[in-house]
């Protein structure tokens, strides 16, 4: 009897040792398929391609109409090799020199600035002591510049940029994006001379005329003037015409940009919100 009990314990030892294996083997084969379909194929990742035209505006020296003649002129190298047919398509590795210098496409940046009076809307003037340059130092490590002017007597709204298309946008007389000034004079505004600016007249190089025009809180030496012309010392000249001087010219909107909330001097970037709105011409 106690031989019997004996086998028939080795008996399931045996068949438990028999399932243990099966079980671990079962265990082994699911980790190797589960590592075998783990492993995944390495990912072919093709170079993004630009338009030619679209490459040098993303360098920031120009927008793509500017590119194009460049490249009908046979100014732009890819490569080493001289190139002036248009739709040729780079990679962002490539070598493309325009003029003889090497580019490269830059991160797109956007700096609004509260201008002070006695700064110069230009990246390098050598003959200037202070230009709206010297406002952001440190503040980007790419190459920005002014859209517009404002001249060194005149405060204000100025955006930086290094976008050239979106530059060539609000900038092209045909843009038309509302400005807003707020001016004082030397001599108190008459009601007849306001009716004449609402109204236009002509001018050496053309009509012109306001959108609007109003006083400021009854004060007849400040008014607000609201402008889509793009004219060069414009709102100067408007009132000049009329025998009375600028004394402080003052702009608080360009194209849906305020300095609200920004002191004179100080600079702020753009919102993404703020950029697209812009891209999208959704202000005037």
């Amino acid at each position: 009897m106690e031989k019997k009990k004996n086998h028939k314990k080795e008996y399931k030892s045996d068949k438990n040792r028999e399932k243990s294996y099966r079980s671990s083997k079962k265990s082994l084969k699911t980790t190797h398929k589960k590592k075998f379909k783990g492993k995944q194929k390495p990912e072919i990742v093709k170079e993004e391609l630009f338009r030619l035209n679209k490459y040098i505006a993303m360098s920031g020296i120009c927008a793509r109409r500017e590119a194009d003649e460049l490249i009908k002129k046979g100014l732009v190298k890819v490569n080493g090799k001289p190139v002036n047919e248009m739709g040729i398509k780079v990679k962002i590795t490539d070598k493309v020199e325009v003029n003889g210098k090497l580019i490269s496409p830059e991160k797109k940046v956007y700096i609004l600035i509260n201008k002070p009076k006695d700064y110069i809307s230009t990246v390098d003037d050598p003959h200037a002591d202070k230009t709206v340059m010297d406002l952001i130092k440190n503040a980007t490590k790419e190459r920005v510049y002014p859209v517009g002017r404002l001249d060194r007597n005149t405060t204000g709204v100025l955006l930086l940029t290094n976008d050239g298309d979106l530059t060539k946008k609000l900038t092209h007389p045909s843009s038309n994006k509302k400005k807003i000034y707020r001016v004082t004079l030397n001599k108190a505004l008459n009601k007849a001379d306001m009716e004449k600016i609402a109204e236009g007249f002509e001018l050496e190089d053309g009509f012109i005329k306001a959108d609007a025009i109003s006083y400021i809180e009854d004060r007849k030496k400040e008014v607000g003037i609201e402008l889509h012309s793009g004219k060069n010392r414009i709102v100067r000249r408007i009132f000049e015409h009329l025998d009375y001087k600028v004394v402080k010219l003052d702009r608080v909107y360009f194209a849906g940009l305020t300095k609200k909330n920004l002191s004179r001097g100080k600079w702020r970037f753009l919102s993404e919100r703020e950029v697209s709105m812009l891209k999208m011409g959704a202000y005037e």
